[in-house]
Parts: C-alpha cells; structure tokens; sequence
C-alpha cells in the first residue's frame, strides 16, 4: 500500500462515477472493492459520495444531474494542475473544448470540465483542500488509463502540449503493437490503445483500470453483482491480466493484475 498526500502535477488525481442510479452503484461497488462509503450531502436533494479504502479517500461518485439527460454513465478523469484557469486556456490553444471553465469547488479546489481534439472529455483539477486520491496499490485504487481515440497522433501532441506528458511507441513487441505509453515525470500512467482496437463509432474516450491482486476472483465477483464483461480477462505477458467491463447502470472500466510480484 502506497498512501498519497500529494499528486505530481500531469497526474491522475481523482476519479469519479456519474451514474443514474447512484444507491446502486454504492452497493456494486463496495461489494467489489470493499469500497467505504462517505456520503456528503450537496443541497437538498444530492449526495457526493466519497469511496474510501483503509480511511483514504481512493474515489468518488454522484447522479447525474437532469441537464445531463442522454450522457451515459461514466468514470471521469482528473489530471493535476497548478493552475485550472491556465491549464483551461492551454487547453483551448491547443485545440482543445473548454465545456467548462475554471470554477471553485468550495474550498476543496479549482477545476475546469476539458475535451481534446479528438473528443475524449477530461478535468483538471488544482488542489485544495482536496489533493485527491490519498492511496494506491492496494485492490480496487486507481492504477492506469487508456486513451481510445480514432486519432492517436493528434491526441498525442495535444497532451504532450498540455501537460508535458512522454509519450512513446511501444518497441517491446515483435510486430509493433500500436500500443503507445503516457509517461508523467518519471512514472508510466497510462497508455493510448491502437485505433484497431477501436470499435467503430465509438466516442473517443478515457478508459480507467482499478488494481486487482486477482483478476479472475475479481471478475467472477463482478459478475456476480450484475456487471457486463466487454472482454473477459486474459494475460499480456511480462505485464499482467487485465478485463474490461461495465458496472449494472453501464459505466465502463478495467481491472488489472500487475505481472510483478
């Protein structure tokens, strides 16, 4: 277990759950990583629930607001940032949507809602009171993400541009994959998926994989809360074993076993 008290700016740093049914999401979800929940009310009506593991906080999610009619559920990314109003504007310059410009969150931070070039919506978020995710490497905290995008070259210097990210080819495979590695620093993030991997159509998107230390346990137990597999788990040698699925309201995510002990 890795406790965090401070994300590196080009981080991922916080995730969240938009669902139409958010009782039900709560449920699926601490059945499957024994999630805490911490409701906090928003007004009369809303509640933000803030997912835990070990008292830390490891995620978030809320309803979907009525204005929302017609988004899907879905897991959305927040990338750290010095500063929200800046990185907004670095967005935009870049060729980038600004769906929402810089805005407090009370006292908790300062975000802004983004779109790339390629239409993959993100945030990011400058920290507050609220750094973000407090913990990693244990089973159900957040431990990768992969870009879909029909466009992968525009994506990749759009990103580089806003956030400064390495982004390379992956030469470990013999044909070349088309896989290509986001690299933060000196830590490897996440990654952007071939385009023949893509299904036809479909929104250019962020896919976010939770750790598991069985992947297959972890994929039965999903099932058995009602989850829809869109690739059962199989094994990427020297790397590990990964599924892709979405939860009963259809929010999509991955599991992953790491390779290394």
């Amino acid at each position: 277990m890795r406790t965090i008290d401070k994300h590196q700016p080009g981080s991922f740093c916080w995730i969240e759950l938009a669902t139409t049914d958010q009782p039900a999401a709560k449920k699926f979800y601490s059945g499957l990583f024994g999630w805490e929940i911490n409701d906090m009310p928003m007004g009369p009506t809303e509640v933000y629930t803030i997912f835990r593991l070990n008292g830390r906080d490891a995620a978030a999610g809320c309803t979907l607001r009525p204005e929302q009619k017609g988004v899907p559920p879905h897991w959305m990314l927040y990338i750290a940032v010095d500063n929200a109003d800046a990185a907004a504007a670095r967005a935009a310059k870049a060729g980038g949507n600004v769906c929402a410009p810089a805005f407090d969150v009370m006292d908790a931070g300062r975000m802004a809602v983004l779109t790339d070039p390629t239409g993959a919506t993100f945030c990011v978020w400058q920290s507050g009171k609220n750094t973000g995710i407090g913990i990693a490497g244990v089973d159900g905290t957040l431990c990768w993400a992969d870009l879909s995008t029909p466009d992968p070259d525009r994506a990749r210097k759009f990103y580089a541009d806003m956030f400064g990210w390495k982004i390379t080819d992956d030469t470990d495979d013999d044909p070349p994959s088309g896989y290509v590695h986001i690299q933060n620093g000196e830590e490897f993030i996440g990654g952007i998926s071939p385009v023949k991997m893509r299904q036809p159509g479909t929104p250019a998107h962020w896919l976010p994989y939770f750790f598991t230390s069985n992947c297959d346990a972890t994929a039965a137990k999903a099932k058995q809360l009602g989850a829809k597999f869109y690739m059962e788990p199989m094994t990427l040698e020297n790397v590990g074993r990964f599924g892709v699925l979405a939860d009963p309201q259809g929010a999509t995510f991955a599991i992953f076993q790491s390779a290394r002990k």
